[in-house]
């Protein structure tokens, strides 16, 4: 339950209008003439990763396959050494079968069900809520971090929300959400935009909040966060580390390498093998006779 009672109107009415005159409206996927495909994309490639790096891999990707049969017909490694350096790889080949499923079961558009949403390869509920809500204007409820973060602070009072999202978080955003569809959607899009440039994990800038004097956490002195430890990514070393750089050797060759090339992508020989055996599991790389590997053709 909200720590303080926050007049949710008012709350909509603050956060709405500070995204009318804030909000980065530039960004392509968020323009009046973008396609639905063009917002699937954007919603794909925008989990765990700024949208500054987004939005040029986005737009080589909307020139190059326009639409989900033009991804669809193209080779999987194509998808994955377009993919660049955005990380977690994997989602360039769920974006490749999800644009195949596009094609096999709804004529090649992106489906405005949400329930068929759901059953692309590789959607689960934050991306089926967010592209029928951004694509086609049906206002789902829309959960990512930043939102979690905000309504955590404005309404619960609490410096930031739990881990992992929890059924009291759900159903704390149900609750938030303006009844209006119209005011629905554009709040979907505003509080996270908020949560992304203003009411930031670190650093919130609260001098810049539309909602501060609002803010239940703000109001009741910024307490500390309180919860379990919240680890940072590591990079150097991991796993994550060798098999990007494993990748990344394979997108710059554009054809197959044999192993000797790729043995010394990490300091650790058997973590190379690991990573290997781990990228082939996961589609991202064919093994070819003579120990030689590629993209997925």
């Amino acid at each position: 339950m909200p720590s303080r009672e926050l007049p949710l109107s008012l709350l909509h009415e603050r956060v709405n209008g500070w995204y009318a005159e804030a909000g980065r409206k530039e960004l392509p996927w968020r323009a009046p003439d973008a396609t639905p495909w063009g917002v699937f994309l954007s919603e794909v490639m925008s989990q765990q990763t700024p949208l500054s790096r987004v939005e040029p891999i986005w737009r080589e990707w909307m020139a190059r396959w326009p639409t989900p049969a033009d991804l669809a017909g193209a080779a999987p490694g194509d998808a994955v050494r377009a993919w660049g350096r955005l990380g977690y790889p994997r989602r360039a080949l769920r974006l490749h079968e999800a644009a195949t499923a596009m094609v096999e079961r709804h004529d090649g558009e992106v489906p405005r069900d949400h329930e068929a949403l759901l059953a692309l390869p590789g959607v689960g509920a934050y991306t089926a809520a967010a592209v029928s809500c951004f694509a086609f204007g049906n206002p789902e409820v829309v959960i990512d971090t930043n939102v979690r973060r905000v309504l955590a602070r404005t309404l619960e009072g609490k410096a930031l929300p739990h881990v992992t999202l929890n059924r009291a978080e759900s159903d704390l955003a149900r609750e938030a959400m303006p009844a209006e569809r119209d005011r629905a959607n554009t709040w979907n899009v505003a509080v996270m935009e908020l949560g992304a440039l203003v009411c930031v994990a670190r650093g919130p800038r609260c001098e810049q909040c539309p909602v501060a004097d609002l803010c239940a956490w703000n109001l009741d002195g910024r307490p500390a966060y309180d919860g379990p430890p919240r680890r940072g990514q590591a990079w150097h070393g991991t796993d994550r580390q060798v098999r990007g750089e494993i990748l990344r050797r394979l997108r710059e060759a554009h054809a197959s390498v044999p192993l000797a090339t790729l043995v010394d992508a990490g300091d650790d020989p058997d973590q190379v093998m690991r990573c290997l055996d781990s990228l082939v599991a996961d589609g991202l790389i064919e093994p070819l006779a003579r120990g030689r590997f590629r993209l997925p053709a």
